[in-house]
């Protein structure tokens, strides 16, 4: 028993680690950005790692199906970025839903779309009012895009001749009150210009900051480390 029971443990790990690998192989993607041909490759590949597992005898057969959908996978993902036609095919296109005031039924067939799915869409994306939208588009992810009205756009600094200036992106100089030295370098300010933001804002120490993040602007934020969970709880 005990010999079974280690051998699962082992296998099982394997197949974690196949899992592991495989998934880097085939790309890293959040859920909103899988096809439908993605979706149906992890369900089966996470299915056969799972068989794997159990499997005592020939772990191996699991083992080499998993690698042939993930080649499958690779191979489609490879053929999809390099012909326009094959990919339209295996992830789809967009579908226009509305523009300029009208509502395409027919693509909303084809989106599997009904006009309450769509009203809903459209109210969580914050459009209570069509008149609000000039173009709606189905992704091929399963997601709508919209485009608002002029008139309805939040506003941009180029309409009231505003122009800022380009933000960078923060860079963390402090983790777990240790400082990262080469991050701090890369945004062009010293430790001793660090050390006396820090002690402006009553830090003794790095120990004392759990997250410190500045950018090359100067731009320059701490948090302190706590270690008690505020008694209040905002979300009850």
């Amino acid at each position: 028993m005990w010999k079974e029971l280690l051998t699962i443990v082992i296998v099982s790990v394997v197949s974690v680690v196949a899992l592991f690998v495989l998934t880097k192989l085939m790309g890293n993607k959040q859920i909103s950005q899988m096809s439908m041909f993605d979706y149906v490759i992890g369900i089966s590949i996470g299915s056969i790692a799972a068989e794997m597992a159990t499997e005592l005898e020939q772990p191996a057969y699991p083992l080499f199906a998993m690698v042939v959908y993930a080649l499958i996978a690779f191979g489609i993902s490879v053929w999809s970025s390099k012909s326009l036609s094959f990919r339209k095919l295996t992830t789809g296109k967009p579908i226009l839903l509305l523009d300029n005031g009208v509502i395409y039924r027919d693509n909303m067939k084809k989106a599997r779309l009904d006009l309450s799915d769509f009203l809903t869409l459209c109210r969580a994306a914050g459009y209570f009012d069509l008149a609000d939208i000039r173009t709606a588009i189905f992704e091929h992810n399963g997601t709508v895009s919209f485009l608002p009205m002029a008139e309805k756009r939040p506003v941009q600094g180029e309409d009231i001749a505003v122009y800022p200036k380009q933000q960078s992106v923060a860079t963390n100089v402090i983790m777990d009150g240790k400082l990262m030295d080469k991050n701090l370098e890369s945004t062009g300010f010293s430790q001793v210009w660090l050390n006396a933001r820090l002690r402006q804002q009553g830090f003794k120490s790095y120990r004392d900051v759990f997250l410190a993040t500045l950018d090359n602007a100067g731009n320059f934020a701490a948090f302190p480390m706590v270690a008690r969970v505020p008694e209040w709880e905002p979300f009850e």
